[in-house]
């Protein structure tokens, strides 16, 4: 660890070219990198779009790729926990990943061995990723709010036969849920508690001696991430090394990253825009990973930028919101930010106008993608207008392809048209673990990955999403794009929040309820009354017919709205058969 002092924040004109070893020949800008994102003929008439680029994809692996950072960056720093103070530069992770590596190694874990993680942002997260990367066993991260019974799942199901794993966090006693599954887990062999006796003889074991001689490929599995699991149990999607690693580092691209910059990464690491997204952009590029605190809190999050000068700055919507609304927000220097990603779920244009103008994120930019994508299909540019930002959610990346297609017949839609958004490329997963027909009814026999997004692209092949396929409404015949509402009902004063749902009905099929957040000290709201703010404004056909005000909505842990359970409830709630 090192206590060095931070750089100034750069300027955008000071961003220098990516690190040489991204290509052989001498690097190119970042403005060619991000120059002609897609191949978009303004005539072309159907829902079609690659991804060029003057950058080539990367042929290294996780490892081989940081080993090439710390060559070039060895002194500037890598890693800070805020919280706790720690702090790495790029030789100091480099030993922790390399010992953690031996430690694993002198456990008997060799290539393919599934180790587990269970733990909230930490350092020790960063190393254990790296670290299996480099002797080749695959990581499976697992989500910090599973309860036994999905812990136990996971373990069986991807075999994992180590777990590195925090004591506890929060309200959750880690060690007791895996002492009750462990019996039914008869493949899992060794337990490492972070802090516990068992963590420091792994570290002891790993401090000196070689790496373990092992052949590595790019293509390799090198990740399981379980997909959320809002119906029935979750399905493990399986990454590559050439997955994960190019997708970080077109990230880090479009968002003009190099080895000045500071990312403050207030989202899980167990997800991909935490590991991916945050981490493997970062150490692509030399930059720098901040954790403000091992979960979310939004003042911490705000005192980490503006402690570390962090020029990047990760969330979904709701965590914004959160920063945005927090009583400590104008006490933080937060004049270093000009970055950051902005995923998950929809940004309302309040919300993106705010974040441009009070923190000062010129160059925000919207990620779209899925787990089994790696995860980013999708990306808005830094010259791209407020309105581009917040009404799609960008143009391909770089290397990909991605179309709109009828969901009945498979064929692409013409431009405009709504259908379902499918990708392909080398993001796109290996496959489900060890489940060859939920991977089948997924990706293609062309290896198109279906998304099962309801979007539509634009004549300039900006893409918009408006929802699950499941989601849309069919209200009386009339399609419902859940998005469009929501937006709306976000300019009324006293509504923070909006969600919409399809409920059952008798005469329609389907009625559209509300879920809101209301600011504090707001009127109550009413069905009655929302009506009159929407009468003369929507279609009456898209005028919620309830409405449901809420203090938080359903959330999984990476920051999506739970619809599927609003659904379930509101039947309850409303009373509805």
């Amino acid at each position: 660890m090192t206590d060095s002092s931070h750089a100034a924040a750069p300027s955008r004109a000071s961003k220098t070219a990516a690190l040489s070893h991204t290509s052989k020949t001498a690097a190119p800008s970042h403005a060619s990198a991000t120059a002609a994102p897609s191949h978009t003929s303004k005539t072309a008439a159907l829902s079609y779009a690659s991804g060029t680029s003057a950058l080539p994809l990367l042929g290294d692996t996780i490892g081989a790729n940081l080993e090439r950072t710390v060559a070039s960056f060895p002194d500037r720093e890598a890693l800070v926990e805020h919280e706790t103070g720690r702090r790495w530069t790029y030789t100091q992770l480099n030993d922790e990943v390399n010992a953690v590596a031996r430690g694993l190694a002198a456990l008997g874990v060799g290539k393919g061995d599934r180790v587990g993680i269970w733990a909230p942002n930490v350092a020790e997260w960063v190393f254990v990723q790296y670290a299996t990367a480099k002797i080749g066993a695959i990581l499976v991260n697992i989500n910090p709010a599973y309860r036994t019974h999905e812990l136990e799942f996971v373990l069986k199901q991807a075999g994992i036969r180590t777990l590195v794993a925090a004591p506890s966090f929060k309200s959750s006693d880690y060690a007791a849920m895996i002492e009750e599954a462990r019996p039914n887990c008869p493949v899992l062999t060794d337990v490492l508690l972070l802090g516990r006796d068992s963590w420091a003889d792994l570290l002891e074991a790993g401090r000196d001696g070689a790496l373990p001689a092992v052949v590595l490929s790019a293509d390799d599995p090198i990740n399981i991430q379980y997909t959320s699991g809002t119906t029935g149990f979750p399905k493990g999607a399986t990454l590559s090394h050439h997955n994960i690693l190019n997708n970080g580092f077109f990230v880090g691209e479009i968002c003009g990253y190099d080895e000045e910059d500071r990312i403050c990464v207030p989202v899980p690491f167990y997800h991909c825009f935490g590991m991916v997204m945050g981490n493997l952009a970062a150490t692509s590029h030399g930059a720098c990973v901040v954790i403000p605190a091992p979960g979310f809190d939004p003042a911490k999050t705000l005192a980490a930028v503006a402690a570390e000068r962090c020029t990047s700055l990760y969330g979904v919507p709701t965590m914004f919101i959160a920063e945005l609304n927090d009583p400590s927000f104008g006490t933080h220097d937060l004049s270093s930010l000009r970055t950051g990603i902005m995923a998950g779920s929809p940004c309302p244009v309040e919300v993106m106008k705010q974040v441009i103008e009070r923190m000062g994120m010129a160059e925000v930019t919207i990620c779209y993608g899925m787990t089994e994508t790696s995860p980013v299909s999708t990306q808005t540019r830094a010259g791209d207008s407020l309105d581009r930002r917040v009404s799609t959610v960008g143009t391909v990346h770089p290397h990909l392809e991605v179309k709109v297609v009828d969901p009945d017949t498979g064929a692409p839609v013409p431009r405009g048209a709504h259908g379902e958004l499918c990708t392909r490329g080398y993001s796109v997963m290996l496959g489900y673990w060890n489940q060859p027909e939920q991977t089948a009814e997924v990706i293609d026999a062309a290896r198109w990955m279906h998304t099962g997004d309801l979007a539509a692209m634009d004549a300039d092949g900006y893409v918009t999403i408006t929802g699950r396929i499941k989601d849309m409404v069919i209200r009386g015949g009339e399609n419902i794009y859940p998005r469009e509402v929501e937006e709306f009902l976000f300019t009324h004063p006293d509504i923070v929040e909006a969600q919409v749902i399809g409920v059952p009905d008798e005469k329609y099929g389907e009625e559209l309820m509300a879920w809101v957040r209301l600011r504090e000290g707001a009127p109550a709201l009413t069905a009655e009354s929302l009506r009159e703010f929407c009468a003369g404004r929507l279609a009456h056909y898209k005028i919620p017919r309830y409405v449901h005000v809420v203090d938080a909505f359903p959330m999984t842990v990476t920051g999506k709205v739970r619809k599927v359970q609003m659904r379930a409830e509101a039947v309850d709630i409303l009373g509805l058969p």
